[in-house]
């Protein structure tokens, strides 16, 4: 794994390019955790979630952006939109799924132009009072924590059915729209293999399947660094193909099902795998002999999606409280039975979630707890299993430290109060306390994370917003390790992109990345870290006769109130867009829990960009972007510059003529929700559409009540409303406590069922109250997923059908249905 980085325990986590990733099979597989974001494990200052993991310990990561090819933490951790009662319903034709709507939904394009009446929730008047000041919450009655009760699922389903019924009228088109951003996929592709031990581990996608095969061949020289040039053989004559799983097969059993992580045993013989299957992200863990398929020993329940190994007969895992939240670690022996596990550590804090990994040279497990604002790591030797974790160094309160190993050393990223933007550190594994800087703090550079191999130091910055790779070559072996050197830095060829780490196997010089931009598809590179030579691997592919060199990417800069200059990335199609002020316009945001929403490729966008609009990303304070001091002045008793520099960059955009007033729409997902649902009562005027997914809207209900999954490990995020200054503020921006009678954008809201970051009671009441308060015929429309939780549907394709609805609803209502 790598550098341990804990950055967003609990996050209310947008999986935007959760959707999209389902429509690039070829993602590469990486296994290096510290430059992405896990669902509970900020395992890096976010970039990438994972989203499917394969086997070593190689990862699928999706960038969290602008709904597309990637995703990210709790109430916001990347696209969930069409609700069960709704969904189009799948049937085959020698395995390919399609989209057929019932009839029901055909039968509600023959109602436009009759007077549609939208749900209207019953009142039962729910009263607070907290510091003199009272709360009424006429729409309480919607949570239900069991999701069992009639009169509440009734209610969802008016909801769906309602929904349906509006855009009834755009049916054709939303089928159309599926199989036009279909129709760019490469459906029967594969992952860029990764060397380990001595097999290529791979994932592949299969024409007209749902979820991905996990694979690998054996490599015919065996073990060994590899390098740069290397291919994997896969002709006659080549190794045999093994198929260690095949999500398909599981998959079919179940409604929702979803792979969180994929781990083979250091011989190579058995692989453990664990598995959500109803969205609420409580997984089960089992372990598969490879060669004959069977289970071996008992399952493990209860636990997260975290695993590792130890020995090949021992596992590591997590299990979580009440609340969700990860707060012990365990040893497990594979013939033994759960009940006979040992807890090897127990974090009391509420505050503070726990993760698990492996260092890169898997030497160590690395146990990491962390808040918002503190993080420790301690580590156990694994050809030790019975010993104690130990501390890297003493738990500090404010602040935060990740590990990485490699000769005999700990490298260590250290942030605290002085030094924000983070510090690196080494000392002797046997001697923690002689510690050697080796990167100083710097003010205008970001620390993001380090990564090791056995001869190398690759660590990630971030600069003017975007990130760098640095490769640093260690003395030889026996010689103390004191300084750096120079480095090479990667270059990389266009002014705005996204880069992350891929997988790097610890004993060879070859490190993988993948490249990509607003307008160019991820691109796959093995590093030669000796000669800074560069080969590329893979290019992803886009069907559908795309053509890069018809759009144009570049930055803008807006300026807040407070003289903050705010980066924006924007793309467009070069000759649709007339950039005269009537171009309709699609701005995306999200800024919390430092997550940096990085400028790169979604091919489903293009059936956006293709019909004229122009796409926007605000890159606002509360994300990570600009350093952590960016994120720290959009948090807390700070989080109004978020929403403010968001209506900045809005207000910019337009006196730019970038776009169109009366043909703007708004974006967010989750934390990015609250975002939209923030803007919206604030400056409802300024927007003419709104699309707000699974939104954390009520704030304060929400952070005061302990019992919810994640609220304890985020009030060092929003504040903890029990404190009246925290309450006071809260109440000030929390949408749901300042919904008015005003004119709101038509607006499309969506919810989970299962969501466990943000319970689907939160955008359920947000759609009540501004129907009832809205005093115009704009629409509010609530699509609420029945089968599956904070980042939607499982099957690639069932997703690509839920981005083809918002989209949907997005050029409806941006009044572009009629050009398409």
């Amino acid at each position: 794994m790598g550098s341990l980085i804990m950055l967003q325990f609990g996050a209310r986590l947008p999986r935007r390019h959760f959707a999209n990733l389902t429509s690039l099979p070829g993602v590469l597989p990486v296994t290096e955790r510290t430059v992405v974001n896990r669902s509970r494990f900020p395992l890096a200052r976010l970039r990438w979630i994972p989203l499917r993991h394969s086997f070593d310990g190689s990862e699928l990561y999706w960038n969290l952006e602008q709904g597309a090819v990637n995703s990210i933490s709790r109430r916001s951790f990347l696209v969930g939109v069409l609700g069960s009662s709704s969904v189009p319903s799948e049937s085959s034709k020698d395995g390919v799924p399609s989209l057929k709507f019932s009839s029901k939904a055909r039968a509600s394009v023959e109602m436009v132009g009759v007077d549609l009446k939208p749900p209207q929730a019953k009142k039962v008047p729910h009263i607070t009072r907290l510091f003199d000041q009272e709360r009424t919450d006429a729409y309480y009655w919607l949570r239900d924590d069991a999701r069992k009760s009639p009169d509440v699922l009734e209610y969802l389903k008016a909801e769906n059915d309602y929904t349906e019924a509006v855009m009834g009228d755009s049916k054709e088109f939303q089928e159309s729209l599926y199989k036009e951003m279909r129709g760019r996929i490469k459906e029967a592709d594969m992952s860029v293999p990764v060397r380990k031990g001595g097999f290529f581990y791979y994932m592949k996608d299969l024409e007209g399947k749902q979820y991905p095969q996990h694979c690998r061949r054996a490599i015919p020289g065996g073990e060994g660094p590899g390098h740069v040039d290397e291919v994997m053989e896969t002709g006659d004559g080549a190794p045999e193909e093994q198929i260690l799983l095949d999500e398909n097969v599981v998959a079919e059993k179940h409604e929702f099902y979803h792979v969180g992580n994929v781990k083979v045993s250091p011989n190579h013989k058995l692989f453990a795998v664990t598995e959500d299957f109803s969205g609420n992200e409580i997984f089960t863990i089992r372990v598969v002999d490879i060669e004959t398929g069977h289970d071996v020993g008992s399952k493990i329940n209860g636990a997260t999606d975290s695993v590792e190994w130890g020995d090949d007969n021992t596992l590591y895992y997590l299990t979580q409280d009440e609340t969700q939240r990860p707060y012990k670690v365990w040893r497990h022996l594979l013939e033994s039975d759960q009940s006979s596990d040992k807890c090897l550590y127990h974090e009391e804090d509420v505050e503070h979630w726990l993760d698990i990994g492996s260092s890169n040279s898997d030497k160590y497990l690395l146990v990491a707890s962390g808040s918002k604002i503190t993080q420790f790591v301690l580590f156990l030797d694994k050809s030790t299993p019975q010993g104690e974790l130990e501390y890297v160094m003493p738990r500090v309160n404010g602040v935060d430290i990740s590990a990485a190993h490699a000769r005999d050393h700990f490298f260590i990223t250290k942030r605290s109060e002085e030094f924000y933007n983070s510090e690196l550190l080494v000392c002797p594994v046997n001697d923690l306390s002689a510690q050697v800087v080796l990167l100083p703090h710097r003010p205008s550079v970001k620390l993001q994370s380090v990564s090791t191999a056995q001869d190398h130091v690759i660590v990630e910055e971030r600069e003017n917003g975007l990130v760098t790779l640095t490769v640093y070559t260690l003395p030889p072996a026996g010689e103390p390790i004191v300084s750096l050197g120079d480095g090479r830095k990667v270059e990389f060829p266009e002014p705005t992109y996204s880069v992350w780490l891929g997988d790097n196997q610890f004993e060879s010089a070859v490190m993988r990345y993948s490249y990509s931009s607003l307008a160019t598809p991820p691109s796959f590179y093995d590093y030669d870290m000796c000669t800074g030579r560069a080969v590329l691997k893979k290019v992803q592919a886009v069907l559908g006769g795309f053509d890069a060199s018809k759009y144009k990417t570049l930055r803008e800069w807006a300026t807040a109130e407070d003289g903050t200059r705010i980066p924006i990335s924007l793309v467009y199609r070069k000759d649709l867009v007339k950039l005269d002020g009537t171009d309709p316009l699609l701005l995306y945001g999200y800024g919390s829990y430092e997550i940096c929403i990085d400028p790169d490729f979604n091919p489903n966008r293009l059936s956006l960009l293709d019909r004229g609009i122009v796409f926007a990303i605000g890159h606002i304070r509360g994300g990570g972007e600009m350093g952590r001091k960016w994120y720290e002045s959009g948090k807390l008793l700070c989080k109004k510059n978020t929403f403010t520099d968001f209506i900045t960059c809005a207000e910019f955009l337009l006196e730019k003529k970038y776009g169109s007033k009366d043909k703007m729409c708004v974006n967010g997902r989750s934390a990015g929700g609250l975002l939209i649902g923030a803007v919206m009562t604030m400056r409802p005027e300024l927007f003419t559409a709104a699309v707000a997914e699974v939104p954390f809207v009520d704030v304060v209900t929400t952070m005061l009540d302990e019992s919810i999954p994640l609220t304890t490990a985020e009030w060092e995020e929003w504040g903890n409303p029990k404190k009246e200054e925290y309450f006071r503020y809260i109440v000030s921006y929390s949408p749901v406590d300042n919904v008015t009678a005003r004119n709101y954008p038509n607006t499309l809201i969506t919810g989970g069922l299962n969501d466990s970051r943000v319970a689907y009671w939160e955008p359920a009441k947000f759609t009540a109250l501004l129907r009832e308060k809205k005093t115009t015929n704009n629409v509010v429309l609530f699509k609420c997923d029945m089968g599956a939780g904070h980042f939607s549907k499982s099957g690639r394709f069932d997703k690509l059908g839920e981005t083809a609805f918002v989209y949907t609803f997005i050029l409806k209502y941006l009044g572009l249905l009629h050009a398409s």
